[in-house]
């Protein structure tokens, strides 16, 4: 199908007080014209025109990787001048469908169907109806039920305002008639705008055919003009995500405290605990927990894993029979070796931890390599950094490392080497062997402690 996609992405959002334009304000995690673009993407058109100008660059920075022909509105002056912006880099024989970047619901099978029952030289408008239709358009019918016209809100009498249906703005149409009528809108309004929807009256006048569909949910066509609108679709989103994965067997403790703003990819027996944020690309493998308040962050879990309580897991793998928490912090670049442990207010970075070691308590490991078997006691550093540069820990198989030991990088523990409580290891510590590194404890008999007067 020749089909090309115009998204209007200009708008001010001045209701929204923020210095971010109002399109990239962030939805599950993405923004608001993201998800505009990958349903639109979902259609494959031949063409996708985003219509920008406030915070145009900055917007525009954002989705690089997207191939989009980006149209700068130099003024705001409407719906309709917009789409004119666009209509010179549009094939003349093409289909139009005109979305918009802060409608970020709507739904690859609505837009497919009301593509579908365009008829050529017609134009199909989606709509909807809304219990609470305030400050939307309204569709106005005739006694026939025919679409007649679309009045603004503020344009809209008494009477006008007691309809339910709405005009969505999402419409499908041709490039000849946007050709032909747009240039015929008028600004006679309170805005003192050019409505796209002024084109329905005109057509109406030259007999062209209207149409309508009517979504069968009204939610996914709502838009977002403030935070409350903002919040209360990122509820709706989240209620929708939630739906989907307990359908392919997630066990979600409770539905309405769970939040994802990225992509997850889960296999079967998987339960989370209540306030757990997924973010960016986090897979979770069968029979693993995940306990309450955790982040987990671009992560892949294995099988048979848990994670307790009141963890931070990022840009980490964590392979099958690990059992992280609870108040864990496992940063970039780690990676936990099958069985591997990791506990209590422990932070691990840039770490490889090998099978079955563990660090249950009080520690932070980082730029390290962990063998197997390895036990870090608690209160274990490893200083990695001298203020310039980061040095690498080696810890070999079967080490045991004492509490409140102080590792100085670069240093290797050789393999099955026994570090003493309490030290601070500046050199290699031999394998098989117990390494000490302590002063010699005396007391100071002449000596009194200071005290207030």
């Amino acid at each position: 199908m020749n089909l090309h996609i115009v998204i209007l992405a200009a708008g001010k959002g001045s209701r929204m007080y923020s210095d971010t334009p109002k399109v990239l304000h962030k939805l599950g995690g993405k923004p608001l014209l993201e998800h505009v673009i990958q349903t639109a993407k979902n259609l494959q058109p031949k063409k996708i025109h985003v219509v920008y100008g406030n915070g145009g660059d900055l917007v525009r920075k954002h989705f690089d990787q997207y191939d989009i022909n980006w149209v700068k509105q130099q003024e705001t002056l409407g719906t309709g001048h917009a789409v004119m912006q666009a209509l010179p880099h549009i094939d003349p024989e093409a289909k139009v469908l005109v979305l918009y970047g802060d409608v970020p619901l709507v739904t690859l099978a609505t837009l497919e169907q009301l593509v579908k029952n365009n008829s050529p030289d017609s134009l199909g408008l989606l709509s909807a109806e809304f219990s609470d239709p305030k400050g939307l358009g309204r569709i106005i019918r005739d006694d026939l039920g025919a679409v007649r016209a679309i009045v603004e809100h503020k344009d809209a009498s008494k009477l006008q305002q007691q309809i339910k249906e709405i005009n969505s703005g999402i419409l499908a149409t041709t490039a000849k008639i946007l050709q032909k009528y747009l240039p015929d809108l008028q600004k006679k309004n309170a805005q003192g705008e050019y409505y796209l929807t002024d084109i329905v009256s005109l057509l109406r006048t030259d007999n062209i055919p209207v149409s309508c569909l009517l979504a069968t949910n009204p939610q996914e066509v709502g838009g977002i003009n403030n935070q409350k609108q903002l919040a209360e679709l990122e509820r709706l989103y989240q209620s929708k995500m939630a739906d989907k994965f307990m359908m392919q067997g997630l066990n979600l403790i409770d539905p309405a405290r769970f939040d994802i703003r990225g992509n997850l990819t889960i296999d079967q027996n998987i339960t989370i605990d209540i306030n757990t944020i997924i973010e960016g690309e986090v897979a979770i493998g069968s029979n693993t927990t995940v306990g309450p308040n955790n982040v987990l962050k671009n992560t892949q879990i294995g099988k048979n894993v848990t994670i307790k309580a009141n963890c931070v897991i990022e840009d980490a793998v964590i392979a099958d029979n690990c059992i992280v928490g609870p108040f864990a912090r496992v940063r970039p670049n780690s990676h936990l070796d099958e069985g591997a442990r990791i506990g209590n207010f422990v932070e691990v970075k840039n770490t490889k931890m090998g099978k079955n070691s563990k660090a249950n308590h009080l520690s932070y490991v980082g730029d390290s390599i962990i063998g197997r078997d390895v036990n870090i006691g608690a209160g274990t550093i490893t200083c990695n950094y001298d203020g310039v540069n980061k040095y690498q820990t080696v810890i070999e198989d079967a080490a045991f490392i004492g509490s409140n030991t102080s590792l100085v990088a670069p240093v290797t523990i050789g393999k099955e080497a026994v570090i003493g409580a309490g030290s601070t290891i500046t050199e290699d510590a031999p394998k098989d062997k117990l390494t000490l590194a302590r002063i010699t404890q005396k007391t100071i008999d002449k000596w009194k402690r200071k005290r207030r007067k």
